[in-house]
């Protein structure tokens, strides 16, 4: 949600996005950048998805919770939180991400319908 509006406010990575020479600049945002993106590059992000699904993001050591991907390794303070606490930021954390996903529903639902949205401008 937040990087399709930072790309639609115009911040972009300098350079380019691959070696013929095609620009972070020239990539369309919303769904025309799945388009404009070359193949290899979209190729690359599929298997870098794919390598961090089966490698890396495994629930090694069964963890408190399902979902929790920590492995004994990260830890932040988790352990000194009550009980209570715990189910408080797990419950936020959800909410958050629900959040997150309506907001970019509503950005791709608006980008193919067409308008203007305020903030956001003209789809």
């Amino acid at each position: 949600f937040l990087g399709n509006i930072i790309t639609r406010a115009g911040v972009r990575l300098p350079g380019d996005i691959d070696f013929s020479g095609t620009t972070f600049e020239s990539i369309p945002n919303g769904w025309a950048a799945v388009d404009a993106i070359p193949e290899k590059g979209l190729l690359q992000m599929l298997f870098f998805v794919g390598w961090l699904e089966l490698l890396v993001m495994k629930d090694i050591t069964g963890g408190e919770f399902i979902g929790d991907f920590r492995n004994n390794y990260i830890d932040f303070g988790w352990d000194t939180f009550s009980e209570e606490a715990k189910l408080q930021k797990r419950a936020i954390e959800l909410n958050n991400g629900r959040a997150a996903m309506f907001g970019i529903l509503g950005l791709m639902m608006h980008e193919q319908l067409g308008g203007s949205i305020p903030i956001v401008g003209q789809m």
